[in-house]
């Protein structure tokens, strides 16, 4: 007989196990490099989908190592996972990698977790708040291809712009108070946004476009242009710059030199 979940606790199950199985993987050091990078995904990916094909089987899935099955946009509820957000970090023994493990409900994470098991935690909706007091007055950006918009952002508020790696382990440092605000531009796809966004909302941070507009997951066209995660008191100026660099620009595309 299957035991019942919560869709919280599957959520919080799913990330946690999966973290599990990757550093395991990693750690008996049989595969190194790509090699390794092609294993975690692969591995991850046919875990996560075998546990939802029977704890979830109505449900859809939209996952980064997956063919993309349009029948989802026709449901009302879709998890959305990135099973190895960082693969390059990970591969080659960084701790900035994350697993991404949302539920999205017409558009809208409902139950979302994130893990980043070198650390040895995974960060839920369902029990989350982000850290308050002094501002670190960091921000935090790509380090394979950092925004000139962000860089533009920190100079006019006088913070300090820091590159690291997956899209789940900048917003979670956020949520820590080791940055202020994250801040993406150039391209992501919504595996990487959706449970980052829902537990940085969950948390009490602000999470939206770079033009403010609110997040909504599960579209046919799964890519998003770009993303800003923060303290919720920086986001009116952070907007306001963002807004500035754009119509400097033309756009918030480009790479910081």
């Amino acid at each position: 007989m299957t035991a019942t979940y919560s869709d919280s606790r599957l959520t919080n199950l799913i990330a946690l196990g999966t973290g599990e199985i990757l550093k395991g993987i990693r750690g008996v050091g049989l595969l190194r490099g790509r090699e390794l990078g092609e294993a975690g995904d692969d591995l991850a990916q046919n875990w996560i989908a075998r546990v939802l094909a029977q704890h979830r089987p109505d449900d859809a899935f939209l996952s980064e190592e997956a063919v993309d099955d349009l029948a989802r946009l026709d449901n009302p509820r879709v998890w959305i996972v990135d099973p190895l957000d960082g693969t390059k970090e990970f591969a080659t023994g960084r701790q900035d990698w994350a697993v991404h493990i949302a539920l999205v409900e017409n558009g809208v994470p409902t139950h979302a977790a994130v893990g980043l098991p070198d650390l040895g935690v995974v960060f839920k909706s369902s029990d989350v708040r982000h850290v308050e007091g002094p501002l670190s007055r960091k921000i935090a950006l790509s380090h394979n291809r950092p925004p000139a918009v962000a860089k533009y952002v920190a100079e006019k508020m006088d913070f300090e712009a820091v590159g690291i790696g997956s899209a789940g382990a900048k917003a979670m440092h956020v949520l820590l108070g080791d940055y202020d605000a994250y801040i993406h531009a150039g391209g992501q796809y919504e595996w990487d946004q959706a449970a980052p966004v829902g537990v940085a909302k969950a948390a009490g941070l602000h999470a939206t476009r770079l033009d403010g507009t609110e997040m909504h997951f599960n579209n046919e066209d799964t890519y998003v242009p770009d993303l800003l995660i923060c303290r919720p008191e920086l986001a009116d100026e952070i907007l306001e710059h963002a807004a500035a660099y754009k119509e400097e620009h033309g756009s918030y595309e480009g790479i910081a030199k």
